[in-house]
């Protein structure tokens, strides 16, 4: 493949993931905003928390939240999972592409450690997938019913995968495949 038509295949999954980027942010920024505009009236439905009168574009939105679902959903239910796994896919894509793809250039640096291509592929990819499996088991355990907790297991586990990946990759590298990590976190605990 030409060095022209990679950038162009790059710089597209790069617009394209960083589109899909801004409205899973967006809907997430939407949807703290709601949890903080709802009220509970007089009379709301059975089973609903709270409700939120909107406006918008001249037409007027009421909105309820159930803590669980109600008895029936309808057909056309819009759940808001496609921001996330766009993100996601653009994400990997512009990593293999780029990353895994000339993972000499980008993914490892021989000062800080010698590694074949396909060596640092595997640690990359073993990262991406044991980082989900343990943030799974640990949410899963008695650890996660403890939120103060988790989210401090949480801020110490990233810290520690960043120092490692900086020992294993280059500076660059390393602090992709932490984002990349954590971006499979986010992306698996919406699928999931």
């Amino acid at each position: 493949m030409t060095a022209f038509a990679l950038d162009w295949i790059n710089l597209t999954i790069r617009w394209f993931h960083l589109i899909v980027g801004i409205a899973w942010i967006g809907a997430s920024f939407h949807f703290v905003w709601l949890d903080f505009s709802l009220r509970a009236r007089e009379t709301m439905n059975k089973g609903v928390f709270g409700t939120s009168w909107l406006v918008h574009g001249g037409g007027f939105y009421h909105v309820e939240k159930y803590l669980v679902a109600p008895p029936s959903l309808p057909s056309d239910l819009h759940w808001f999972k496609w921001e996330a796994y766009w993100t996601w896919l653009s994400g990997f894509a512009l990593f293999v592409l780029i990353y895994w793809g000339q993972a000499s250039t980008y993914l490892i640096d021989p000062a800080v450690m010698p590694l074949s291509p396909w060596q640092a592929i595997g640690i990359s990819a073993a990262m991406l997938v044991g980082g989900w499996v343990a943030y799974d088991l640990v949410c899963r355990s008695k650890l996660g019913e403890n939120e103060a907790l988790l989210g401090v297991i949480g801020a110490v586990a990233l810290a520690v995968v960043a120092y490692v990946s900086c020992k294993i990759f280059s500076g660059r590298g390393a602090f992709l495949q932490v984002g990349a990590m954590t971006g499979t976190i986010m992306v698996a605990n919406v699928a999931m």
